[in-house]
Formats: C-alpha cells, structure tokens, sequence
C-alpha cells in the first residue's frame, strides 16, 4: 500500500501493517486534530493525527535504515525494526479529542485496568487520573486491537508488548531488544521520545506546512544522514555527529518559534482554557469512558456535537469561535508586574477573567540534570584518518540549552470587556497602560 504525503512524498505500508492502518483503533485518528483548536486561527491546520502518526514511521523507518545500514536486512534486526516502526505508528493512538485538553474529563488509571506489567511501580500503590498515554498503552496490550497484530507477529515474531515497552520507555525484557551483546532498547526507545524522536521530526514539518508559515523548517535529510549509534557499557544510545550540531541548533530553535508562534497562539490557548471551564460547569456532560471499545467513538466530532447541543455558556462560546478580550500579555518580569496588579484589579472587582500562561522549556535538560536524564542523547566527534570515535553529551555542544535554560514565559489575561462598567474600563485602560 502507498500512501501520497504532502510532507515526506510517497510512504509505503507493508502488507502486514495495512490491517493495523485500517483497524477502527487507529482510523479513529482521522477525526482527532493535530492541533486542536489551532484551526480557529489557520484555517488549513486541519491535518490528523492519522496522517501525523503515518509521517512519524516514514521518519522512523529512514532513521533505523541509516542507523543500521546493510544490518538492517538481518532477521533479528528486521524484527526490531518493525516493532520500532510499529511503536512511531501507534505512539498516539490513545489521543482523546481536541488534543490534550480533554484529559481532564478521563477516569482514574485503576478503571483502565491495564496489566500490571504495563504500569509503573509508582502506579501500582497509588491512584491517578488517566492520561493518553495510558489508553495508548490499553489499546496495544489489551483490546480488540490486537487481532490487527496477527500477520506482522508471525512475518516478524514481534510482540505487542515490546511495542508498548517502545512507548511507555521502560522494559523488563532486554533480550528481546539487544542483538550481538548490545541492548538497542535505549536507542530506539529515544527515537519515538527525546529530544530528537520522530515525532518531533514529523510535526515540526507537518504543523508548518499546514499553519501556512515557515516556523518549523528545518533540514530532516541532513539530520537523518548524522544520525550516529553510540555505544557506551554495551547499550546503545542516539547520537549525531559534530558536523550536524548546527542543524540540530535550527531544529531546537523552529521548535521554539513554532511554540511561540503557532502552539501558543493566544486564540487557541483561549478556547482550551474555556473548554476546562466548560468541563468544569458541565461536570458529567461529557466524560471519557475506561471501556476501550467504547472509546473508539470519541474523537473531535464526537466532543463538538455535545458541545453544539449544550447550554453550557462555554460550550457555546467555543462552538462560535469567541474568546474573551485579551486585555494584556506579557514577554518580560517588568511586564509580569504590570499584569499581576492588573490581575488584582479584576479580583477585587470580581470581574471573570482567564489568566493563560507558558512555561513551556525549548529542552526537557532543564528540568533535570543531563547526568540523571536517563537516556542522554550524543554527539560523536571523528578523528580524522582513524576509525577512532569520540562521545560526549549534547549539551556540551549547544549553547541553546544554557541560552534558553531560563522559559520564555508568555502570560495573557483576557476578561469580557463589554460587560464592564465605565469606571473598570476606565481602570483596566490605565494600569495596562501606565
């Protein structure tokens, strides 16, 4: 099977991955928005998480073939390929509607019943509310789901549970991933989430493309062509190679751009801080099911209708595409100030207002120490006219870790303008001014 992909050309499905492409699981990504509601603001954001997920195995399979070269062919590696192809495939199966926001509207992990050897130890003594990640990992280990599995499991002896072990980036069978002595867990592993995973390499492209701005580009061919295995205690690690730490550089700073200026637009950020109010009024309006077979029904369509239907106040401001007045936004700690008196203001006045804020890090390096990340990713520097090999950690390469070490913190209040009183206009137009 061929699939015509704006973005990365032809891509091309394997006989046995076709029934898995048309299984309800996954089709059910047609209907669920890469970007939510970005497309109230670039009316050609309307691409899937359908077609993002087909991209992202595209990318996979390029990499893992520039990784491993001819040794790609070996049958122990094919195997490894395909459930790592597999992992790119179905990393966001599990999404609910309108990207992240609905979680909210989840049950709790314990009503999933997943199996236990697919949870965390910390999620074995406690209770917490489910997350996509947990319905993806359901789908794959235990639902209807699986008969999908049947010709790629007996073409390549994979499992469904090495799949979910790709996603969720920790294992209890280690054999299954090393091949020659080397455990390659780690590294494939970093190829469906790090700091350069496939998604990332898909999305940045894919957003951009259909946003209709230039934010996002960057170069993949180069990027995929350093691609570098690092081998350190016998595991192997996702590298690059020195020559390719520019673009790497370009890569980190289209995705900040892209979160500045698409994934944080102001419009968009609005009406998901309105759809918690909604969730929040309309308690049991709309909730997410714990039977997987039943949360194949919702997707984007599924949540707008109940949302057209609703008397929800909210839920009709967002079906219309209205958000409050943005009355400030701030870039910097002197503008913060300015916003924090405005936002006494309207707490004094009672005045209803929707306070949204980024914190949003160019690197997940910041929130920890490179030495306890627990896959660092490489850069390999090659001596010249020698096989000899040097490793050492990305953030001894690029200044943008330390650059950016500190968010770009974006803070917006809006409020309903109109429905104020002279006086707090009055009010509200000299502080944001003063």
């Amino acid at each position: 099977m061929e699939v015509r992909d704006p973005v990365h050309g032809s891509i091309h499905i394997l006989r046995e991955e076709v029934p898995i492409i048309k299984a309800p699981f996954f089709q059910r990504l047609r209907n669920i928005k890469q970007l939510g509601f970005s497309e109230y603001v670039f009316p050609g954001a309307t691409h899937t998480r359908f077609i993002h997920s087909i991209g992202v195995m595209n990318v996979g399979d390029r990499a893992f073939d520039k990784l491993f070269g001819k040794r790609a062919s070996n049958p122990a590696l094919l195997r490894l390929k395909e459930t790592f192809k597999l992992a790119c495939l179905l990393h966001d199966i599990g999404h609910a509607p309108l990207s992240h926001t609905t979680e909210v509207a989840m049950p709790n992990l314990s009503e999933l019943k997943i199996p236990k050897e697919f949870l965390a130890e910390e999620d074995l003594n406690r209770d917490r509310r489910a997350t996509h990640e947990d319905y993806t990992i359901k789908s794959i280990a235990d639902s209807s789901f699986s008969e999908s599995f049947k010709l790629v499991e007996e073409r390549f002896g994979l499992r469904r549970r090495h799949i979910a072990d790709l996603i969720r980036g920790k294992t209890e069978d280690e054999r299954y991933f090393t091949h020659e002595g080397i455990n390659y867990f780690p590294l494939l592993h970093q190829l469906v989430s790090s700091e350069l995973d496939c998604d990332r390499m898909d999305y940045l492209l894919r957003d951009s493309y259909f946003c209709g701005v230039s934010y996002g580009g960057y170069d993949l061919d180069w990027l995929l062509d350093n691609l570098e295995i690092c081998i350190e205690d016998d595991k192997a690690y996702l590298g690059i190679t020195e020559r390719a730490v520019i673009t790497f550089d370009d890569f980190l700073l289209s995705r900040y751009h892209m979160f500045v200026m698409v994934y944080f637009h102001y419009r968009a950020v609005c009406l998901e801080q309105l759809l918690y109010r909604y969730f929040e009024t309309s308690p049991g309006e709309y909730t997410i099911p714990a039977d997987i077979e039943k949360y194949i029904e919702h997707d984007d369509h599924f949540l707008m209708k109940i949302m057209r239907n609703s008397k929800n106040r909210y839920a009709g401001e967002i079906v219309r595409n209205e958000i409050p007045n943005k009355i400030y936004e701030s870039f910097n700690e002197p503008q913060l100030k300015k916003l924090t008196n405005v936002q006494k203001f309207l707490e004094n006045e009672k005045i209803e207002f929707i306070r949204c804020s980024s914190r949003g890090r160019l690197s997940k390096y910041y929130e920890e120490n490179l030495e306890e990340t627990q896959f660092p990713m490489k850069v390999v520097r090659k001596f010249f006219g020698s096989d000899k090999k040097e490793t050492f950690n990305i953030d001894e390469s690029t200044e943008l870790f330390q650059k950016f070490s500190k968010s770009h913190e974006i803070n917006r209040l809006h409020c309903y303008f109109e429905g104020l009183s002279d006086a707090q206009k009055s009010e509200l137009v000299r502080l944001t001014r003063s």
